[in-house]
């Protein structure tokens, strides 16, 4: 395998981004995962399991329990959804707003590290390659913005 090529580097870099944000969320007293669940309702609220199983890579069942988690600390609540009582949408609840805060400020760390020497125009053209890069394998249209 190349560890030069393109695929290798933005997924090696991927993963050390993922194990520098777990550090900071098990120092916060949840899993990387459950960060990432979080971080994914602050923009999908109102989304139902299945979605966010499929946004976050995960089978349902394993949703399922780490959502029981943050429902017993009283950050996440299952509502029912109007048009389907077999499912539920998710919501984050006030109680999630301080950990978000706290592991925003976390993240905020981590992209200073990786953004060491390279300059605001540099990184503005690294954000939109990576975007586009996104959309490309996502068959989204890019949106500059």
């Amino acid at each position: 395998m190349n560890n030069d090529s393109i695929g290798f580097l933005l997924g090696d870099t991927s993963r050390l981004f993922r194990k520098a944000f777990d550090g900071h969320a098990r120092a916060k007293g949840i899993t990387g995962l459950q960060w990432r669940l979080m971080a994914y309702l602050t923009r999908n609220q109102g989304i139902h399991q299945s979605g966010l199983a499929d946004l976050l890579e995960v089978e349902p069942i394993t949703l399922s329990r780490m959502v029981d988690r943050l429902a017993e600390a009283g950050m996440v609540e299952r509502r029912p959804d109007p048009q389907d009582r077999r499912t539920n949408r998710l919501y984050l609840t006030d109680k999630a707003d301080p950990v978000i805060a706290e592991l925003r400020a976390s993240g905020e760390v981590v992209i200073a590290q990786a953004m060491q020497g390279i300059d605001a125009d540099e990184q503005a053209v690294l954000a939109r390659l990576v975007a586009r890069m996104r959309a490309n394998l996502s068959c989204k249209e890019l949106v500059d913005g």
